[in-house]
């Protein structure tokens, strides 16, 4: 008779001291919650449920999410519904900027559900909306963090002749694991996508990796080299945080130190600036890392 191996529920890991956050809000937090929903704006700062949005709002600032809240794609790590995305919102570039003003931010950073279900995967819209915000708030200065839209150059440079002053496009893991993360995309496509973002102007260049999905830190050393020889030079390394249940588990929760000495291996490596923590994550704290 064959055995039947008896299956042992994975018990999820017990939250450590330094990833808990007391939740604090002030008038600024109200104001820029109030500026958001009365434009129709997504964030991605609710929607992927950013441990920090509270630190963030009550400071003024947040990061945008265009193109709807539902993703083409269903990667394992990610929170944001995924499905048939609704009709394109072609006023939605507009919106942006007026509440972008009505925040009187300095620096903002617009980031994007994937939309496989366009030919251009939400470029033109994307470059709209980098424009009407530096039209409309002089000053300003424009973060973007975008999808690979399929590795097609044309679109990539559709938002880069936009010129914001960062371009992010995460890597979020290390290359073994990338099929099992993220869906659709591929670590060679995001690094060639990365590559083009470096080669274009004088665009600063950005990635980001967690840990904590069931990598090792030699794959985890490797990924930060390649960024660095992709053109990248503004890092941020954070936890993993499982959103629910039905999403990739956290192996483990890496130590404070381990961030800290992950940040002295990218400064060594040349990296202009790096933010690396266990709270940290791709839009934390955005301005500072690009100050002289």
């Amino acid at each position: 008779m064959e055995r039947i191996e008896e299956v042992v529920p994975v018990r999820p890991l017990r939250l450590p001291d330094w990833l808990r956050k007391p939740i604090q809000t002030d008038k600024s937090y109200s104001e820029t919650h109030k500026a958001l929903k009365k434009n129709g704006l997504n964030t991605v700062c609710e929607d992927a449920k950013c441990p920090n949005r509270h630190e963030c709002w009550n400071h003024g600032t947040a990061t945008v999410m265009i193109l709807g809240n539902i993703c083409t794609r269903n990667c394992q790590f990610c929170s944001i519904a995924h499905g048939l995305p609704n009709e394109l919102d072609l006023k939605e570039p507009i919106r942006v900027a007026e509440a972008v003003k009505k925040m009187q931010l300095k620096h903002v950073v617009i980031t994007s559900v994937t939309r496989d279900d366009l030919s251009d995967g939400g470029a033109h819209i994307w470059a709209q909306t980098i424009r009407a915000v530096k039209e409309n708030v002089p000053g300003v200065t424009v973060e973007v963090l975008t999808p690979d839209f399929w590795g097609r150059k044309k679109n990539l440079t559709m938002v880069l002749d936009a010129k914001p002053i960062v371009f992010n496009h995460n890597i979020e893991t290390v290359k073994r694991l990338q099929r099992a993360i993220r869906s659709g995309a591929t670590y060679d496509r995001s690094m060639s996508v990365l590559r083009w973002a470096s080669e274009h102007s004088d665009i600063k260049v950005k990635s980001g990796i967690m840990l904590g999905l069931g990598e090792n830190e030699e794959e985890v050393r490797e990924t930060i080299h390649d960024l660095y020889k992709n053109g990248v030079r503004l890092l941020t390394i954070g936890q993993y945080m499982s959103p629910t249940k039905d999403h990739a588990r956290t192996h483990r929760y890496a130590e404070p130190r381990e961030f800290v000495e992950l940040e002295d291996f990218a400064y060594e490596i040349g990296f202009d600036a790096v933010a690396s923590g266990p709270l940290v994550r791709s839009s934390y704290r955005a301005d500072l890392m690009i100050q002289p």
